[in-house]
């Protein structure tokens, strides 16, 4: 099974777009292919907000990680600002994923 994306029309995937495809392609129903896409969507999402790590195999990881609080500066008017600590997501691209994405750039 090979999903295509040769009718995009922006450089940005958007879940519309994927729901499209899915309809189109393998022929879910817009009701049935839009859930899906938001399912799969809010799975991820919910695991990062607890706290845990996504792995996608073949494409990546999306992973966790805490920042520390430090001193920060207001640029307009040089004043001291601390930033609070805080929690980021991180994307790490997997091999196959980077070697998908170079093999075009080796001409």
């Amino acid at each position: 099974m090979e999903i295509s994306f040769d009718s995009l029309d922006t450089p940005a995937l958007t879940k519309a777009q994927l729901s499209e495809m899915l309809f189109e392609q393998l022929g879910l129903n817009k009701r049935e292919a839009k859930e899906y896409i938001e399912a799969f969507f809010e799975l991820i999402s919910s695991q990062l907000v607890e706290g845990k790590d996504v792995k996608l195999s073949g494409f990546g990881n999306f992973e966790i990680r805490s920042k520390s609080g430090r001193p920060g500066r207001n640029p307009r008017t040089g004043e001291p600002v601390p930033i609070p600590p805080k929690r980021v997501v991180t994307f790490k691209a997997s091999a196959m994923l980077k070697e998908q994405i170079n093999a075009g750039t080796d001409q």
